[in-house]
């Protein structure tokens, strides 16, 4: 496995690769991986004959009172996981090379999907994502770039990205990754302190709930949102900053159930903002 600090190292080693007629995947990371990202390198793996992974905190996504500064970071545990798990490119560079001094260029969807959800709280949050993963798709030009389940806002933003700018890339969806007790693994939960982390529970047993709800045929998305965020409610440590039914593709809220719905949320539990969300597709 090798390393890569600068875009000119990705290039020269992308286009030795393609020049053997090798397809590349790509599995874009903030660092600080854990089980659900090794899955999304292990279906790159799969899938492609070549897999880069990023491991770069991206500045450019958050807002003025958020984590960046705190945000977990461990490169050679990284690394370890990385290699392990059939990596054969990491690129780790430093924020001046990917936002030379003066950069002012951004990616930003005009629509009201990047205003839903956490884009409610998190007014810039969707740029930056979009900044950022246009220029790993420029610098990689992979043909399969692999995300989280669990970012379902982000991918199916990332996807009317790739469609508005023709990027010629399958964006591949990997499954929500969980604890044993049903957390969705998330590089934010090491913020958690023992309680909080019993706390955590509360999102995915609220998952849990409107699965079940659903099966018995709870079609009205008002009920739906409004039995969850009760069963949220009632933990102590946990307050609430969404839980909202809405169209799979367009993230525009929906007041019945039927296509493609993606049902998800935030909430901070202590101080940790948290998200989980579940799909219902087929009604």
């Amino acid at each position: 496995m090798k390393i890569a600090t600068t875009i000119a190292e990705v290039r020269a080693q992308v286009a030795a690769w393609k020049k053997e007629g090798l397809t590349v995947g790509l599995v874009p990371t903030m660092g600080y991986l854990h089980e659900g990202h090794a899955s999304l390198v292990d279906e790159a793996v799969r899938q492609c004959d070549r897999v880069v992974a990023s491991v770069f905190v991206n500045p450019t996504q958050f807002g003025p009172n958020e984590d960046l500064e705190d945000y977990p970071r461990d490169f050679d545990r990284d690394k370890a996981l990385l290699e392990e798990h059939g990596c054969h490119l990491v690129f780790h560079p430093p924020v001046e090379e990917m936002y030379p001094e003066g950069a002012a260029t951004y990616v930003e969807i005009h629509s009201d999907m990047p205003k839903q959800l956490c884009g409610k709280t998190r007014p810039i949050h969707f740029r930056g994502v979009c900044t950022v993963v246009s220029k790993l798709f420029n610098i990689v030009t992979p043909d399969k770039a692999f995300f989280g389940q669990k970012d379902a806002q982000q991918l199916a933003i990332l996807r009317r990205m790739v469609r508005d700018l023709s990027y010629g890339i399958q964006l591949v969806g990997c499954p929500i990754v969980r604890e044993a007790d049903g957390l969705a693994k998330s590089s934010r939960n090491t913020y958690l302190n023992p309680q909080e982390r019993q706390a955590a529970l509360v999102l995915s047993q609220a998952v849990k709930l409107g699965q079940e709800l659903v099966a018995q045929g709870e079609r009205d998305a008002a009920k739906l949102v409004a039995a969850m965020s009760a069963h949220i409610a009632a933990q102590p440590l946990a307050r609430i900053d969404y839980v909202q039914a809405v169209d799979g593709v367009t993230m525009e809220p929906v007041e019945t159930l039927q296509g493609t719905v993606l049902v998800a949320m935030a909430v901070y539990i202590g101080k940790t903002r948290l998200i989980d969300n579940f799909i219902v597709e087929g009604l």
